[in-house]
């Protein structure tokens, strides 16, 4: 008797242990347990720890809390400025509802992912290349609230978007160099001209200064000079000085001046004569006024052209030429 008792207590302790192994579930801290008994949803949701399901009623779906990190495909569209560019953004989100999560949706990641790819598509056709490029921060913003209205519903909510690339085709590229480096060359001719100015009106109060003083501008002339000698495989040339043309149009009589004055006169009349140059002589003895003229030749006469007989006859004598053949028959 007592030898049952002790294997049906045996059997009880046995069939004990391998209910509680069977009903027995541990929940992570980072993990919320959703329990679905006969098919429906069980409202309270387990904890993180130890919890006991009934073996065979209860199905025990455990999801996960953290911050999950979804990279969104590259995805092509074409901006309001009908350029077109290839954007991939990374979404990361999390649960806040474990029953939400499973019951909402069949798959919330898969529904985020597919979400994002429409939504990032959408915001690339609203904007413009220059925001693309340069105000990505308040485009984050404007994909997040298109992600997150919807998420809402399912228990999800979305942590926040960032936009990771822009790529532009080759050409764009280029043009966008070529924008910048023109911008640059404008920004350089507006600082160059800025700088001209400043010292245009630097070298005016300058020249008002070298004004009232004529003797700073040869000094200054004389720096410059010493400023140049310095190197030694130049040539120096020395302008001439312009207080030196100033002092020669000073001195130099204007044209309606009137006659000299009487003490110009008196030392005109101080002055030694000089005694005039004598009379040049030549050397050479004169020739005779008139040469005698030379002997005449004898002339000869000269015989008259009709006086002389006329040229003997140059014919030479032969034989008789021969007759025409016609001529020849005739006297036959």
């Amino acid at each position: 008797m007592v030898e049952e008792l002790l294997a049906a207590a045996a059997a009880t302790g046995v069939a004990v242990v391998v209910y509680i192994g069977a009903a027995a579930r541990v929940v992570k801290q980072y993990e919320r347990g959703v329990v679905f008994r006969f098919g429906r949803l069980v409202s309270d949701v387990r904890q993180p720890g130890f919890t006991m399901i009934l073996p065979v009623v209860d199905r025990l779906h455990k999801v996960n809390l953290q911050i999950v990190t979804l990279p969104v495909p590259a995805q092509e569209g074409i901006t309001r400025d009908n350029v077109t560019v290839r954007v991939d953004a990374v979404v990361y989100f999390k649960v806040v509802d474990a029953a939400d999560a499973l019951v909402r949706v069949e798959d919330y990641r898969f529904a985020v992912s597919q979400m994002a790819q429409t939504s990032l598509r959408s915001i690339i056709g609203k904007s413009d290349l220059d925001d693309l490029l340069s105000n990505r921060e308040k485009l984050n913003q404007g994909l997040e609230l298109m992600l997150d209205s919807p998420a809402m519903g399912w228990g999800v909510a979305i942590d926040r978007v960032e936009i990771k690339d822009v790529s532009l085709p080759e050409t764009m590229k280029r043009s966008m160099a070529r924008q910048a480096e023109a911008d640059r060359e404008r920004r350089a001719r507006v600082i160059n001209a800025d700088a001209e100015l400043q010292a245009s009106k630097k070298l005016a109060e300058a020249a008002e200064v070298m004004s009232e003083q004529p003797a700073a501008l040869q000094l200054r002339l004389l720096q410059t000079v010493v400023a140049v000698a310095a190197e030694k495989n130049s040539t120096l040339v020395l302008p001439f000085p312009v207080e030196l043309l100033r002092f020669l149009e000073r001195a130099a009589p204007s044209p309606g001046a009137s006659a000299p004055s009487a003490d110009a006169a008196a030392r005109e009349e101080r002055r030694v004569p000089v005694a005039p140059p004598e009379t040049f002589q030549d050397p050479l003895p004169s020739l005779p006024a008139e040469a005698e003229a030379p002997e005449p030749r004898p002339t000869t006469d000269l015989p008259d052209l009709a006086d002389l007989p006329p040229p003997p006859d140059d014919t030479v004598a032969g034989p008789p030429a021969d007759p025409a053949p016609g001529t020849r028959d005739e006297a036959a």
